[in-house]
């Protein structure tokens, strides 16, 4: 009786031991994939900025436009509106995902434009409920979900442009020194 006992104590020991060994693995794959997806979106973006055209301003153009470029925000019965805005600084597109605006930025790395933004869509209305900032190298990617304000009453486009802008004083800040 008492081997009976010892071999079931034996045999726990190890399902605890290898159930502690399979979830550090889980943990090390998940935190790995994450890490891989991190890197994808950065060469993406790396990849995107060296087939943008050397152009001297942002040039807006509409993305999945289901509704009048000039439509506010505040009007949420159309599926999805959405807009680009790209230049050689910085492309930027935004998506209204029912209440919400999805934007994400791409650009090199400026110090302090992250602050810019974040004025400018205050400045504009809106409310940052989330922010995720990914970077390799001299390239970061911006994301942000922004809530629409009720006296918002900008156009998709009018949004990207906006935003767009707040990268402008650095380009020529930058081409004057």
């Amino acid at each position: 009786m008492s081997h009976i006992a010892v071999e079931r104590n034996r045999r726990r020991q190890m399902n605890e031991h290898l159930k502690g060994d399979q979830a550090s693995i889980i943990g090390g794959v998940i935190e790995f994939i994450k890490e891989l997806h991190q890197v994808l979106q950065s060469l993406e973006s790396k990849k995107r900025r060296k087939s943008l055209s050397p152009s001297p301003g942002p040039s807006p153009r509409p993305l999945q436009l289901t509704s009048q470029p000039d439509t506010p925000f505040g009007l949420e019965n159309f599926k999805e509106l959405g807009a680009c805005c790209n230049s050689s600084v910085a492309d930027v597109e935004a998506k209204i995902s029912g209440s919400n605006v999805i934007l994400r930025i791409i650009s090199r790395r400026i110090p302090g434009q992250i602050v810019k933004i974040i004025n400018v869509l205050e400045k504009l209305s809106f409310e940052v409920l989330h922010l995720n900032i990914s970077s390799m190298e001299e390239t970061v990617l911006y994301s942000f979900v922004v809530k629409i304000g009720l006296e918002c009453q900008l156009s998709v486009e009018e949004l990207a442009l906006e935003v767009q802008q707040s990268f402008r004083s650095d380009a020529v800040y930058a081409n004057e020194i």
